[in-house]
This record gives C-alpha cells, structure tokens and sequence, in this order.
C-alpha cells in the first residue's frame, strides 16, 4: 500500500488575508520622487508667500499692538500696548472722515469702472473692423506706472493751466478747483482712478463674454428678443462669475490705492480726500514724530476689510456651486 504526501500549498508573500499587494520597488521609488518634485516646484511660491505677505502681515499686526517709537523700532524693545493704539485709531477726530472717503471713493470706482468696462467689453464683443486696435489702445492707461497717470492728471486738473478748466472756459464754464477745494479734491482722485481701471475690468469682463455660445444669442435673436432682452436675459447672467471676482479684485485694489490720491491731493486739503490709506501713510511717515503703532492699526483696519469681503465672495461661490 502506497501513500502519498501531499506538500501543503503555500501562498505568496503578501497576499495573506489583511495584506495589500505590494508595490514594486521601481514603482515605490517613482512615486518618491514625484513626491519630491512636486515639493520642489510647490518651495518657491511657500517661500514666496512667506517672504512677501505673511511676515510683513505678522510684522504689521506686532507693530499694531506694541508702542513703538523710533529708538525702540530699531532696538526693538517696544513695550506691549494691546488694542491701544486701535483706541486712538478709532478716537482719532480724522477716523469718521476717512472712513467715509474710503467707503465713498470704493463704493464709486468700483460702479463706474464695472459698468464702463462691461459696455466696453459689450461693444467690442461685436468683432468689427479695428475692434482688437481699439482694445490695445484702451489698456494704455492699465499699462503706464501709476505715477505717470495721477501725475498727468494732475496737470490736466490744475487751476490755471489745466486742460479741463480750459475746455470748460471755452463753453463758458468759470474753472473749478479741482485739487485745491475740499469740494472737488475727491471727486477729482476718484475720476482719476475710474480712469485708471476700466481697462482691467474690460479685459476680464471681454474674456468672460468669449466664453459664452454665441447660439443662445441667435436662438434668442429667433425667438425675438431685442439688444436689451438679450443683454438681461443671457449676457448679465452668464457673466455673474465672472463679475463677482471682478469686482473683488477691484475691491481688494481700491481699498488701498495710495498714489494717485498722494500725488494729486496728498489727502487734502483738509483731509477732504483722505483715505485709510493715506492715512496710514501719514501717521508712519508723513510726520517728523512717526506713529508706527496707530499707521499699522489702520492698515490692519484695510486688512480686515479686504478678508470679509474675500470671505463672503467664497461663502456665496459655495452656494452657487451647491444649488
């Protein structure tokens, strides 16, 4: 009587039962180093944003809340205050004027530089002859450094020998001060930055009408919907992404413009075209006597601002995405 052995089965390495296959070694070592390249490429732009926003954002925040003076900004002993120097902010007699001028000044730009750039963008979405010379000619205000802009401004606003004033002689109109009266300065530096941004809000504004099929405007055109109905109907509502991080970014912008409002008024006269961010300049640098503390808590204040607007563009971005 014969009797066989039977070898017991074995199963192989790492297929046991709780154990996944096991990645080849070549595979482990190409997904290490892609691992590392996308490290590599990703240290830059960290760095970037390190260097660049948020050591100067904690520099302006520590600043805001210690007493520094200039022999203690270079020892760098000032004295912790807490919210104190945001109470003198906010007792300051010049806070309830510049915040007006800078809700108002905002709040302006950006209606007249969204609504001038979209009947822009509207008009040169029509393609016609010269349409793309047109564009170029229209981005030359965005182009040139905002120095050349208010400076020019300056000069075509100027009392005596201003362009404006001259135009406005020539219909019988008596010349108007626009930089030197507290009546005129800020509507001054407010047409000078609508000036200065329609170009941005055109271009952003003519790439998002690019976007739409030009079908819904000949299936409507069919239907027999007019211009304005078609507008309303189908370009107003297609652009509403669009429009939304246009105007945030117009926002973010406006809120700290400062140079065209320093070149041209310096904030004057009287304050009557100050903004927090002249008036942060002011109190940092504008006076032999610095207020380091002060200047960084209304830059903060600008901060602030520009954050909840950033926070509830997403939260209504999330919805929209949701519904």
């Amino acid at each position: 009587m014969s009797h066989t052995t039977q070898v017991p089965h074995r199963r192989p390495v790492g297929n046991h039962p709780g154990a996944g296959p096991t990645a080849p070694p070549r595979a482990r070592r190409r997904r290490g180093s892609q691992q590392w390249a996308a490290w590599a490429f990703l240290a830059p732009v960290v760095l970037y944003l390190a260097l660049f926003y948020a050591y100067p954002l904690y520099r302006n925040i520590d600043l805001s809340l210690r007493n520094y003076t200039v022999r203690s900004f270079v020892r760098g002993d000032a004295p912790f205050t807490g919210l104190k120097n945001y109470r003198t902010v906010f007792d300051d007699p010049t806070f309830a004027p510049a915040l007006l001028h800078t809700v108002v000044f905002t709040a302006v730009c950006l209606a007249f530089q969204y609504a001038i750039g979209l009947a822009l963008a509207v008009f040169f979405n029509q393609n016609f002859r010269l349409s793309a010379t047109l564009r170029a000619l229209f981005l030359v205000p965005w182009l040139l450094p905002l120095i050349v802009s208010a400076s020019t401004w300056s000069w075509m606003l100027n009392t005596e020998s201003g362009v404006v004033n001259a135009a406005l002689h020539a219909v019988g109109i008596g010349p108007v001060n626009w930089l030197t009266s507290p009546s005129w300065s800020l509507t001054s530096v407010i047409i000078a930055n609508i000036w200065i941004g329609v170009p941005f809000n055109l271009v952003v504004l003519y790439s998002g009408l690019q976007s739409i099929p030009a079908g819904l405007y000949e299936a409507a055109a069919l239907d027999g919907a007019g211009p304005w109905r078609r507008f309303w109907s189908i370009t107003f509502p297609l652009l509403r992404p669009v429009s939304a991080i246009t105007l945030l970014l117009g926002l973010v912008y406006t809120l700290k413009v400062f140079d065209i409002i320093w070149i041209m008024t310096k904030g004057g006269p009287a304050d009557s075209s100050t903004t927090f961010a002249t008036w942060s300049y002011q109190l940092g640098f504008g006076n032999l006597l610095p207020a380091f503390g002060p200047g960084a808590a209304v830059g903060n204040l600008l901060v602030v601002a520009a954050l909840v607007f950033g926070l509830i563009y997403m939260r209504v971005q999330r919805k929209q995405a949701l519904s």
